[in-house]
C-alpha cells in the first residue's frame, strides 16, 4: 500500500512505521495522521507483524501540527476547525471507549508499539508518542509540550496520560512551562524509558524490538498490552479478578504449550500467537 508522508517497512517480524517530512521535522499533517492510522491497521492485520517502531526521519521524531495549518486555523479564529471535525472512525470498535479518539488509539493496536524518538519530540508529536507502550530516546532528543506558547490547551490526553508517567508535579512543570526537556532529563522523570547514545540508537531500537518479535509469546504481548491500558480503569480487586480469568485461557493455549516446551528441551521458541 503507498502512504502519503510516512514510510513503512516489515522485517523480521518488525513493523517500522518513519513519519516522512525531514525537512519540517516530521511536523504532523492530516495526510501524515491517516497514513499512520493506516499503517497501523496494515501491521495489526498481518500474522508477520510481530512488533510495531514509530520514528522519524532525518533529525526529528515530531516537531507538532504543520505550523502552516496552525496559521490557517489561527487565521479563521478556528471557525473552520470546528465546522470540519467529525468523530473520528474508531480503530477498534471494540475497544473501550476511551481509546477510540483520534489520538489514543494506540492502546487498541493489539501489538506491542515502540516510540523511536530519535530527535526533537514537541506538541502532537509528544502527546502521541505518550500513547505508545514503550518510549525509547536518542541521546540528541529533546522533548517539549509546546502547547502553553501557542496559547493552546493540554490536548489531546495529556492531561490524563503525563501525570500517570511522570506525576502531577511534573507533568504540570512539562504543560505550564512548556520548556525543552532533554533525554536523560526525560528519563529520569519517566516521560522515556530507556536513552541511547545517538550513535547506536537505530540499530538498539530495532534488535530490542527484534527480540520482542521473536523471543516471546506474541499471545501473551497481545494480552499483556491489553490488561495493562485496561487495568488503568480497574481498581486492585477487580484487575485481579480479570486476570485470574485471562490466566485460566492461556493455561490452554498453544503459546503456553510451547513456553514450556521450548525451556524444557532447551531451544529456541516457536511460537504462534495462538
Amino acid at each position: 500500500m503507498a502512504y502519503e508522508d510516512i514510510l513503512y517497512q516489515v522485517e523480521d517480524g518488525v513493523a517500522t512505521i518513519t513519519l516522512n517530512r525531514p525537512d519540517r521535522l516530521n511536523a504532523w499533517t492530516g495526510a501524515m495522521e491517516a497514513s499512520v492510522k493506516a499503517a497501523m491497521h496494515e501491521a495489526a492485520d498481518d500474522d508477520a507483524v510481530k512488533v510495531i517502531v514509530v520514528t522519524g526521519a532525518g533529525r526529528g521524531f515530531c516537531a507538532g501540527a504543520d505550523m502552516g495549518n496552525l496559521d490557517a486555523i489561527s487565521s479563521s479564529d478556528g471557525k473552520a476547525l470546528r465546522a470540519e471535525r467529525e468523530p473520528p472512525k474508531p480503530f477498534d470498535e471494540n475497544a473501550p471507549v476511551h481509546f477510540q479518539k483520534n489520538y489514543t488509539y494506540f492502546p487498541s493496536v493489539p501489538k506491542p508499539i515502540i516510540g523511536a524518538l530519535n530527535g526533537p519530540t514537541a506538541g502532537m508529536g509528544l502527546a502521541i508518542a505518550c500513547f505508545f507502550d514503550i518510549r525509547i530516546a536518542s541521546s540528541d532528543a529533546v522533548f517539549s509540550t509546546a502547547f502553553s506558547r501557542r496559547g493552546l490547551i493540554a490536548e489531546h490526553g495529556l492531561s490524563w496520560i503525563l501525570p500517570r508517567l511522570c506525576g502531577i508535579g511534573r507533568a504540570a512543570d512539562l504543560l505550564f512551562s512548556a520548556r525543552r526537556v532533554e533525554a536523560e532529563e526525560a528519563e529520569r522523570m519517566g516521560l522515556v524509558d530507556r536513552v541511547v547514545p545517538a550513535n547506536e540508537f537505530p540499530g538498539e531500537v530495532q534488535k530490542y524490538a527484534r527480540m520482542l518479535a521473536t523471543e516471546v509469546s506474541p499471545r501473551s504481548l497481545r494480552h499483556m498490552k491489553r490488561e495493562i491500558w485496561r487495568d488503568q480503569f480497574l481498581e486492585l480487586g477487580p484487575a485481579i479478578d480479570a486476570a485470574n480469568s485471562d490466566m485460566l485461557e492461556s493455561l490452554s493455549s498453544n503459546d503456553f504449550k510451547e513456553g514450556v516446551a521450548h525451556f524444557l528441551e532447551k531451544r529456541s521458541p516457536n511460537f504462534t500467537g495462538t
